[in-house]
């Protein structure tokens, strides 16, 4: 059975503003995301059935509750299609880091089977159909670096540096609706008024209440701080700092091995999901 193999990149907040509370609950924010060469993998095969099955189990995670369950039924009662799909998971990324899983997977999951299913649907359709399963999922579809306002839907294309990271994982799963929930999460950042986007005078407003409720953040940020600027990912527990070169990120992550999990990842401001289907598509035309 030939597989349509495709990755679900990770993601980095290089800094995360909350602006105000919406009446709703959610909250508003400015941000700015870039993807790393760091990616969980998917496998899609068709089936002519109509079932959806995702043929690897997550612990602690239902079937039916995934996200990339939840794209793919989402994705054929939009369309309609009489189609179905085998799916296959090989997890890299975190559960509960703030670098994007579930939100990668999900757009992934859209992307792919609009593929397979040979579906005539725009990066628009598909964003929008995204936003609905989370507010992450739509820079995901998209596919580029950018600077993110609303809930995190409202996209404009940038283009920061792309550096190498060493990215710590500490083993603490962290609950995003715990933290917006805090009492004392920082809610009355000032909008930006630059444009382009500044790098300066940022910071991450969800860091200080998961570094009090979580020390093994805290002593992560604490670590990779004396090597560089050390910075929390959306919600956590991820942290991540900035390289100029591989070897000086391979460098920092061997000297903090003895104490910290994590990885190094090149920093990308068109994900590699993109990529890869755009090479899909030059192949299929050529």
């Amino acid at each position: 059975m030939e597989q349509l193999l495709l990755p679900a990149p990770a993601k980095l907040n290089l800094w995360l503003h909350i602006t105000g509370r919406r009446p709703d609950g959610y909250h508003e924010l400015e941000t700015v995301f870039q993807f790393l060469d760091h990616a969980d993998e998917l496998g899609f095969a068709l089936r002519g059935d109509g079932q959806i099955r995702l043929n690897t189990e997550i612990d602690g995670v239902p079937h039916d509750s995934n996200l990339i369950v939840r794209a793919a039924r989402l994705l054929q009662q939009q369309t309609g299609t009489a189609l179905g799909a085998d799916i296959w998971l090989h997890k890299v990324l975190p559960m509960g880091g703030g670098i994007g899983g579930g939100s990668s997977d999900a757009a992934t999951t859209l992307l792919g089977l609009a593929h397979l299913w040979q579906l005539d649907w725009s990066e628009d359709r598909l964003a929008a159909l995204g936003l609905t399963l989370g507010a992450d999922v739509p820079v995901f579809v998209r596919g580029h670096a950018a600077f993110a306002q609303g809930v995190g839907e409202q996209l404009t294309p940038v283009a920061p540096q792309e550096p190498w990271y060493v990215v710590l994982v500490p083993q603490v799963s962290v609950s995003t609706a715990e933290i917006f929930s805090h009492p004392e999460l920082t809610r009355d950042s000032l909008p930006l008024k630059m444009r382009p986007v500044p790098e300066g005078n940022s910071r991450n407003d969800c860091q200080p209440v998961v570094e009090q409720r979580y020390p093994e953040v805290r002593n992560a940020l604490n670590s990779l701080g004396k090597y560089t600027e050390a910075r929390m990912t959306g919600t956590g527990s991820c942290v991540f700092g900035a390289f100029p070169s591989k070897a000086e990120a391979d460098r920092v992550l061997a000297l903090l091995s003895e104490t910290q999990t994590g990885f190094v990842a090149k920093g990308s401001n068109v994900s590699m999901l993109h990529r890869k289907l755009q090479s899909l598509l030059k192949k299929s035309s050529a």
